[in-house]
């Protein structure tokens, strides 16, 4: 049976905890530019290759956080340089304008319910933003949310068996997915926006 943390552990892993870091950075820097990858899966498997130290979660944490800020920069520094139609910008400002919240602060929201794809584009084509303080919430977001995961991981290693803390921290990074996932859906009906 294919295992993607065994996979991602053999492209990476003899590269040491540099490659483990890199390809995290990686992960968060595709989901950031080009499509969902799933970051906090990836997130959890690169901790677990050196699941006992707490620097080894630091550094996956801050790579996280570096690996998305540069996907959002290239992504705006892009769709800043095509200089996108005015109808599309109307509709994402529309879209942006429907939300409970329509100010940078939606994407520390959106970190736990998902509702703004591609960050990197809306914070080119709404007016107003400032992209400093899109930044702050988005990093913010990150070590919050990811502090949390590694945190939770760090306890089921120290308290469960090397395989019961592996199933532990999957199922619970399954859980975060579908309770984000069922919280955007929520938020979505109730400030009518199709999904």
């Amino acid at each position: 049976m294919f295992s993607i943390s065994e996979w991602m552990l053999g492209v990476f892993g003899p590269y040491g905890t540099a490659g483990v870091i890199l390809f995290v950075a990686l992960i968060f820097f595709i989901d950031a530019v080009f499509f969902p990858t799933l970051p906090e899966l990836f997130f959890v498997i690169g901790f677990m290759y050196m699941p006992e130290s707490i620097t080894f979660g630091i550094a996956l944490l801050v790579a996280a956080s570096i690996g998305e800020v540069l996907g959002i920069t290239l992504l705006y520094l892009i769709v800043d340089r095509i200089r996108m139609p005015e109808r599309i910008k109307k509709v994402a400002r529309k879209y942006i304008g429907f939300l409970m919240v329509s100010d940078e602060r939606i994407f520390l929201v959106n970190r736990f319910a998902p509702m703004v794809p591609f960050a990197g584009a809306f914070i080119s084509m709404v007016n107003g933003w400032q992209f400093r303080k899109c930044m702050f919430y988005i990093v913010l977001g990150c070590y919050l949310k990811f502090g949390v995961i590694l945190l939770f991981s760090r306890f089921f290693y120290v308290f469960f068996s090397s395989d019961m803390a592996q199933t532990f921290t999957i199922t619970m990074v399954f859980m975060i997915i579908a309770i984000s996932f069922a919280a955007s859906l929520i938020k979505k009906k109730k400030e009518g926006i199709e999904t």
